[in-house]
């Protein structure tokens, strides 16, 4: 324990929310100092890293024969080994600048249905990225400790954390996972969907950064008071033209009825195998909303409806797990029971 207080006097200790579509980190000095999208590009012939993070994301599908574009997390844990820990070296570099007496120690957020194999991969990415150790925490935890959440309490929070690749919902009492139900849907399969759509009803081809774009500037769980559309160039089907649409909210919420109906499900399934004394104390406190997902238009409105309990989204989804996990990293002696063994 004292040599822990020395090393982390000495050094920049990080945390850090490893996601499939963005990677967060954030120092105890400097609160959040990094947010850049998980995407790798490397040089094909050399295996060298050409760009990582925002610049990196703008080569999807635009990349010669010489040059790969890759999100090495899917559905939340780590698809491609290698890739990944070059990236963690990267962001880790990035954010601590300069001579470093001691290597950091690093908690990083991970998925609550993450296997063993997975947790060693994360654990082996961090650690060969230069740190000098890793703990992590489950997701839903970390953002429940992030929206100021009182998990050490013997009351059951609920929490649901909708990333890029996976949607945690969790409920959460005495500083522990009651019930956790983990879905590899979330944003990615929304974007997916949206292309399908254009693809199967418009037979216009886009990209995945076009549908992020869609999604993000008119996409909805539930009908808007204001209409919404937006012009979408792409590539016609039929003769492999450049062509332009117009597109309304109304068929975004339709292409992506599936994916946010598998949230939805995966909400009604926490419920229904939670005690009944915990949903008593969700249905008093609410349902907390966290993750880049979250910040769909209407989707709290449609969970609301479809659950009948309070939802409430956080001030600011998409850094909620990350500053939980930062707030861990400030006070490990308070959350010690919060990090997995």
């Amino acid at each position: 324990m004292f040599f822990n207080r020395l090393f982390s006097f000495f050094s920049k200790d990080l945390a850090m929310d490893l996601g499939t579509a963005n990677t967060l980190i954030y120092t105890s000095q400097d609160g959040i100092v990094l947010n850049e999208p998980s995407v790798v590009a490397l040089d094909t012939r050399s295996g060298n890293v050409l760009a990582v993070g925002r610049e990196a994301k703008e080569f999807l599908g635009r990349t010669p024969q010489s040059i790969r574009a890759i999100r090495p997390l899917k559905d939340g844990v780590i698809a491609d080994f290698e890739v990944t820990k070059k990236m963690i070296a990267f962001f880790v570099r990035k954010v601590i600048r300069g001579m470093r007496l001691v290597k950091p120690m690093i908690v990083i957020g991970v998925p609550s249905g993450i296997t063993q194999v997975e947790k060693r991969a994360v654990i082996e990415s961090g650690m060969q990225a230069g740190v000098r150790e890793v703990r992590l925490i489950e997701e839903p935890v970390a953002a429940a400790i992030g929206a100021g959440l009182p998990i050490d309490q013997p009351m059951g929070n609920m929490v649901v954390d909708i990333g890029g690749g996976t949607t945690e919902v969790a409920v959460i009492s005495l500083s522990s996972v009651a019930y956790s139900e983990s879905v590899r849907i979330a944003g990615d399969e929304m974007n997916e969907a949206i292309q399908r759509y254009l693809q199967d009803k418009h037979q216009l081809l886009i990209g995945e950064n076009m549908s992020e774009k869609i999604k993000i500037k008119i996409g909805s769980a539930f009908a808007q008071s204001a209409p919404l559309s937006m012009d979408v160039a792409g590539k016609n089907l039929v003769d492999g033209n450049p062509r332009s649409i117009t597109v309304a909210d109304p068929e975004i919420r339709e292409a992506i009825k599936e994916p946010v109906g598998a949230i939805i499900l995966a909400v009604r399934r926490a419920l229904e195998k939670t005690p009944p004394e915990l949903v008593a104390d969700i249905a008093t406190n609410g349902l907390y909303l966290a993750g880049g997902g979250a910040l769909l238009k209407g989707l709290d409105d449609l969970i609301a409806q479809e659950t009948h309990l309070q939802v409430i989204k956080d001030e600011d989804p998409l850094t909620t797990v990350v500053r939980g996990a930062g707030l861990v990293l400030e006070e490990q002696k308070r959350y010690a029971s919060v990090f997995i063994n």
